[in-house]
Formats: C-alpha cells, structure tokens, sequence
C-alpha cells in the first residue's frame, strides 16, 4: 500500500519559476516580471492561472522556432493580470489537433475574465489574460472543472 500522496496540491501562481526552468531546459528561455503587491488568489483563480501560462508557454515551445518568452504578473486590486508573449518565428503545422487558445479561453470565461491572443505585430505571438481576482459565485464550481 502507498503510503505517499500521489496527487499532492494543484499548481499555481508560485509555481511559476519551476515551471519557467522546465521551459528554459526544454528549449524555450522565459524570464518572469512580477508587478503589483503578490495576494493569495482564491484556489480555482490560482490554478486556473498557472494553466493558462503553462499552455500559453507550451504553444510558444511546440509552435515557435528560436523563440524567448516572457511571462508578467500583474497584481491588481481586484485582478490578476497575465502576459506571456513570444519573439519566436511561427513553425507551420499540419497539427490541427490542438485545443490550446480554446481551454484557455474556456477557462478564464469561468471566473468572468478576458481573454485575447494572437500574433504580435513585431513578429511572435501573444496572450493577455485577466482573471478577477474575487471568490466569485463560479469559483466553487469551477475549481472541480479546472
């Protein structure tokens, strides 16, 4: 019998620079600027905020060639702001299977957030997330969802 536990707690937003030493290892170096006093975020907004950087990050690494990556942090009174951008050159992909933009957009709409992302006009791409920063009446639910 197991005696360790196997799931151990969600990620979130203080797992940020582990999850930007993988990044860089695996081919994708990303600096991280946090801005704003750093508040403890309800736990579904905190989750829900780690996945969006990992997957924005994840679509830099799969979908951009000598690409950098930058991750701010904004902490807002009422709001945690996000911004992962990449300088990388797009790499064609006959993969149609992903279903990145779209989790993360699904995500954010749970706690009432917005969501943008697209090419950035000097070259690379980009994703701006905010996410209130208030226990919402979705954030019960959601936190069983994300």
């Amino acid at each position: 019998m197991r005696t360790d536990n196997a799931l151990g707690p969600q990620p979130g937003l203080g797992d940020v620079p582990r999850l930007l030493e993988g990044m860089t290892s695996a081919g994708l170096p990303a600096e991280l600027v946090v801005e704003g006093e750093v508040r403890k975020l309800p736990p579904g907004v905190d989750l829900s905020a780690y996945r969006v950087i990992q997957e924005a990050l994840t679509n830099s690494l799969r979908h951009s060639r000598d690409a950098r990556a930058a991750v701010v942090l904004r902490y807002l009174p009422d709001a945690i702001d996000i911004v992962v951008t990449d300088d990388g050159r797009a790499v064609p992909s006959g993969d149609a299977r992903g279903f990145g933009l779209l989790g993360m957009r699904e995500r954010v709409a749970l706690f009432g957030g917005s969501f943008e992302a697209g090419p950035r006009a000097g070259g690379g791409f980009g994703v701006h997330v905010t996410l209130p920063r208030g226990e919402g009446a979705g954030d019960a639910a959601a936190r069983a969802r994300v």
